[in-house]
């Protein structure tokens, strides 16, 4: 038996669309509180949704939502949702660092501009929002920290493809696993997940490659259900590990991921190799 979502508190950083609205919104029928971290509090045209329609997404599903806008950059904006968690809703449970910029331009095409965006969202911004959380998830029975980041593939393809990407995003994974360690006895779970296959967000449509790169991608929903399997996990049953969602919904019994989408061969994620032959 799973371990219950109703009354938790999820603090996010992002969360006004793609993966992590799936996320929160899932949480939320389960009955779980959500305060997210975004910056889209007026429409973008080219971004679907803003705090405020993401708000009342995850309220429609069941669960309690305050949106903070702010930048996961600014120390105070993260602080701010940190303690409007604690004001609204008592305290925090689960932290998510789902907030992420992606540019995959090689050394030479990358602006050192791009570089710091990318250092100081991913690994500076992961650091932040979870060191904020910590003396609260200390207090929390059932505590998580959820970092939406891949696995440490040092295959040379990946290595080369895009550095100054990697980097950002393999170390938002060194320290979730690091945490791992430094809390274990606090009885705090940390684990990354990562999608096998692209995700239909708006990240892919706009930077890699329209509608043909989403119809080649999964729907959000198959990250949420994972997440929702990692949660519903005692802490101490699992951390330090870092995890792939078509994996943990297999290990939950769910091996048809078709209702998913992405066709009959979707598109592998940054990261992840295809399975080995034999």
């Amino acid at each position: 038996m799973g371990t219950s979502l109703k009354g938790r508190t999820i603090v996010m950083s992002g969360g006004s669309r793609g993966i992590g609205l799936a996320i929160l919104t899932a949480a939320a029928r389960e009955g779980a509180n959500a305060v997210f971290l975004a910056k889209t509090d007026a429409p973008d045209p080219r971004l679907p949704g803003t705090v405020h329609t993401a708000v009342a997404a995850i309220e429609a599903a069941g669960g309690s939502a305050v949106a903070v806008v702010g930048d996961v950059r600014a120390e105070a904006d993260v602080e701010r949702a940190v303690a409007t968690a604690v004001d609204r809703f008592g305290g925090v449970d689960i932290c998510v660092n789902n907030a992420s910029a992606l540019d995959v331009r090689g050394t030479g095409e990358l602006p050192l501009k791009r570089f710091d965006l990318m250092q100081s969202i991913n690994s500076r911004g992961t650091f932040l929002l979870t060191r904020s959380c910590l003396p609260y998830l200390k207090r929390s029975d059932q505590a998580h920290v959820l970092t939406l980041s891949p696995p440490l593939n040092l295959a040379p393809r990946w290595l080369g493809a895009h550095p100054g990407y990697t980097v950002s995003k393999y170390g938002m994974t060194l320290l979730t696993l690091g945490w791992a360690a430094e809390f274990a006895g606090d009885g705090i779970a940390a684990n990354c997940l990562w999608p096998q296959t692209l995700i239909a967000t708006a990240a892919v449509s706009n930077v890699l490659g329209g509608e043909e790169a989403a119809s080649r991608s999964r729907s959000p929903e198959i990250m949420a259900d994972a997440a929702l399997a990692v949660f519903s996990r005692p802490p101490r049953e699992r951390t330090g590990e870092t995890l792939i969602d078509a994996d943990v919904l297999a290990e939950a019994g769910v091996t048809d991921l078709a209702g998913y989408g992405g066709g009959t061969h979707p598109e592998l994620d940054f990261f992840v190799d295809p399975p080995q032959a034999g």
